[in-house]
């Protein structure tokens, strides 16, 4: 008797023959980029998200929606690598580059593997005890069984865990509905926030980069090549083209799925916190928060879509993990191996009596200094006739994804730099520009509103998010 996943198969096929037609034909295809979006709201986002509008309120959407942009593009990019070469980017990156740069290409993604689990699994674990008042680490416990029970169902094909997936971020998303019709959402300034850039001081920066590393996610750019790279039998260039098409689409209504959940988390902490609550920086806080000033409704709301995004998350950061070292090593692990192997980060930092909502926004910071490896990586193989052929990436897609990953290595450049305290020379430079631009229609300029302002407040000339 035939799978899901083999009928899902012969209905693909059925469809690029030109034998099935309808938009009941087209959800066929739908599958890889809904499990890929996961990643773009799993509880690292949470973390950020609420720090990101319990501190600026509104102005930080502006980064939700670039970040949302840029994750578009780059998973599309990585659809269409597994598509044409019936490979994943680790197996192409394996069989392109030297040794020496894939061993180090592997021990990165291993990295951003551990921080993203440690966000996936934390956050799972602290919905579960918040929600059922359980000591943290029986959280964690059940988690891992959870998350362990649903990666079964990878042995019976690629579909069931689609659908299992699709129902997660049904959830997710269901419950942030809720959320923002709940909250007093003041939809002019989110509107605003949306479309003016704006980094108000050096922690905004921070938070930025956190944003950027929770939304544009390492594993899930290896990932989407690898379910995408023998989904669908391809039989000549024809073919290829039809999925692409349908593949973009998946990608631009999955992401933008996404890209909502993240604006109306960011949206619902700067509605109930940020006036009189500009603090609040913890999940743990924000649970405890939301029930006198939106009601119980709005915090069990807030938990429910906390834990399916933990343990959906987690399920889907193992898949990428497995795919990574296979792709790059040519080595397989058993799935309940891998499992343990990245559950041991979080479990050392519950040991270690680290603040959990502070590990989830540096796991997102870890998360953005490992992003550049996968991206350019992904950028340079697109770009290459020998490895895409006809399907090449033309010069504008070039020219936006090398701006997407110039904005990600600028964005940790100034991160590292404020870290250790090292001065930027562009930032003078940048300042003096935006002086000029400040009498501009455009009221001070992009560069005013991103680097005057972050200046001053390394000069302490700034107030303190929320002030």
């Amino acid at each position: 008797m035939p799978t899901l996943s083999d009928r899902t198969q012969t209905g693909i096929s059925a469809v690029l023959r030109g034998d099935a037609r309808g938009w009941r034909s087209r959800l066929l295809f739908a599958g890889p980029a809904i499990i890929a979006s996961i990643a773009y709201m799993d509880p690292g986002n949470y973390a950020t998200n609420i720090q990101a509008g319990a501190g600026y309120g509104y102005k930080l959407l502006w980064i939700v929606l670039l970040a949302n942009l840029i994750a578009m593009l780059f998973q599309a990019l990585s659809a269409r690598l597994g598509i044409v070469t019936g490979k994943n980017l680790a197996e192409i990156s394996r069989d392109h580059l030297p040794r020496t740069l894939v061993w180090v290409m592997w021990a990165i993604s291993e990295v951003a593997a551990m921080a993203t689990d440690l966000a996936e699994f934390l956050g799972g674990a602290i919905g579960l005890a918040l929600l059922f008042d359980l000591p943290l680490i029986v959280g964690m416990a059940i988690t891992a069984i959870v998350t362990y029970s649903i990666l079964l169902f990878e042995s019976r094909g690629f579909r069931p865990m689609e659908l299992i997936i699709a129902a997660f971020v049904g959830v997710i998303g269901l419950c942030y509905l809720a959320e923002v019709l709940i909250a007093p959402v003041d939809w002019a300034a989110a509107g605003i926030g949306m479309m003016t850039p704006a980094l108000p001081d050096s922690m905004a920066l921070t938070i930025a980069v956190g944003i950027i590393g929770a939304t544009v996610m390492p594993h899930a750019i290896y990932l989407h090549s690898g379910l995408t790279q023998s989904r669908a039998v391809v039989r000549h260039d024809a073919d290829r083209r039809k999925l692409l098409r349908f593949s973009n689409i998946e990608v631009v209504l999955a992401l933008a799925v996404a890209g909502m959940i993240n604006m109306a988390m960011v949206m619902m902490a700067a509605s109930a916190f940020h006036q009189g609550h500009a603090d609040v920086a913890e999940i743990e806080t924000a649970y405890h928060t939301l029930t006198p000033l939106l009601g119980a409704a709005a915090a069990v709301f807030f938990l429910t879509s906390l834990i399916a995004s933990g343990i959906s998350s987690s399920v889907v950061g193992t898949m990428a993990g497995q795919m990574i070292m296979q792709g790059f090593l040519h080595f397989h692990v058993p799935i309940w191996l891998r499992r343990l192997v990245t559950m041991v980060p979080a479990f050392a930092v519950v040991a270690a009596g680290v603040n959990a909502t502070q590990a989830l926004v540096m796991s997102q910071v870890v998360l953005s200094i490992a992003l550049p490896v996968p991206m350019l990586a992904l950028l340079y193989f697109s770009s290459r006739s020998d490895v895409m052929g006809a399907f090449r990436i033309n010069r504008l897609l070039r020219i936006l994804a090398t701006l997407g990953a110039c904005m990600v290595l600028g964005l940790n450049f100034v991160l590292l730099a404020d870290t250790f305290g090292r001065p930027i020379p562009f930032l003078d430079w940048a300042s003096a520009l935006a002086a000029d631009l400040r009498g501009s229609p455009l009221g001070g300029g992009v560069g005013f509103l991103l680097f005057r302002p972050w200046r001053a407040a390394q000069r302490g000339a700034l107030p303190e998010a929320g002030q």
